[in-house]
């Protein structure tokens, strides 16, 4: 009798044991499910940040499910509207977005602004760069320069957003810098990075505007090579590449990206989302991906993203009308 008692027990322990490790391992995703929503097609900056994120909070053990949908036009616009209008349906939703959604706001290339949805953080900031085809003409972005100072129309710019939109904005702001004049920029906008890269690669276009993220994972492909990029300092990812600053052109910009929700998210979602985010940061895996795209680390949340954005509605506003995008 004694000897089948001690057996249950150890039977018992065994079995606590198990259980406890297997909740642990369910316990360790800090959040079950996310599902990215992503304003633009393949290949873009959007479509890297929000996949970027998903492979790191999913090898991290972070987040259980990631799910990803792509549903570009208008701009951003497009999502923009869907998230507001299956708001009740989409609390595990995030929708990565970054500057273009104050600029197009500005440009009132869709009707809605980042007042709109719940702004849960910004995570990264990537910086601008002009790429060329591998045979191209132009060996150096001062050779570009002085072409568009000879000829603005001689130029051809390709982006993957709108006219009047980031991409389209950073080549005017480095061509103003160069002594030009920003209005005269001949911009052709397409509606993803991809896209923009395959015009490129087609001869629609001179140069290439577009993150340098996209940049870094074009040139290790061998078909383009990257003229320059915005940052105050060259990247580690891409040393040889070298700064507008440093080649005479007083221009910096950096491009935050980051993450919002359907609006009328409840707080305590919006905290959780913040907490998962900000402790992926300390994952082996998410250091892969930052450093895989040459990121740097922007991290908002909350409450100070929100005053960010309105300090970024103020300041981009100011350049735009300086350059001629706004009256």
């Amino acid at each position: 009798m004694r000897s089948k008692l001690l057996s249950f027990r150890r039977s018992t322990v065994l079995a606590t044991a198990l259980a406890s490790c297997l909740t642990a391992g369910v316990a360790q995703a800090e959040v079950d499910t996310i599902h990215f929503l992503i304003p633009g097609g393949a290949g873009g900056g959007w479509d890297g940040t929000a996949r970027g994120t998903g492979e790191a909070l999913q090898k991290s053990g972070l987040v259980e499910t990631i799910s990803y949908e792509n549903l570009s036009g208008g701009g951003g616009g497009k999502a923009i509207a869907h998230l507001i209008e299956v708001a009740e349906q989409s609390e595990d939703t995030l929708m990565v977005n970054s500057t273009p959604i104050v600029i197009r706001s500005l440009s009132k290339v869709f009707p809605q602004s980042f007042r709109d949805l719940t702004p849960v953080a910004a995570t990264i900031g990537d910086f601008g760069a002009f790429v060329v085809k591998a045979d191209s003409e132009y060996t150096s972005f001062n050779q570009l320069a002085d072409a568009y100072l000879e000829n603005p129309r001689s130029v051809t710019v390709v982006g993957g957003s709108a006219r009047g939109s980031m991409d389209h904005l950073v080549a005017a702001q480095a061509f103003k810098a160069a002594g030009g004049d920003p209005r005269m920029v001949k911009y052709l906008a397409y509606d993803a990075g991809g896209k923009a890269m395959a015009g490129l690669l087609s001869g629609e276009a001179d140069v290439l505007s577009t993150g340098f993220s996209e940049a870094l994972a074009l040139a290790e492909a061998g078909e383009v090579r990257i003229l320059a990029m915005t940052g105050p300092e060259r990247s580690s990812a891409a040393a040889d590449v070298p700064t507008l600053k440093e080649l005479g052109y007083d221009a910096t910009f950096v491009n935050w990206r980051g993450f919002f929700a359907a609006p009328g998210l409840a707080e305590s979602k919006r905290d959780e989302f913040i907490a998962v985010l900000e402790k992926m940061y300390g994952t082996e895996e998410w250091a892969k991906v930052r450093d895989r795209n040459g990121w740097a680390e922007d991290f908002r949340p909350g409450d100070e993203f929100v005053a960010f954005l309105e300090q970024q509605e103020q300041e981009i506003g100011d350049l735009m009308r300086e350059l001629g995008f706004l009256r």
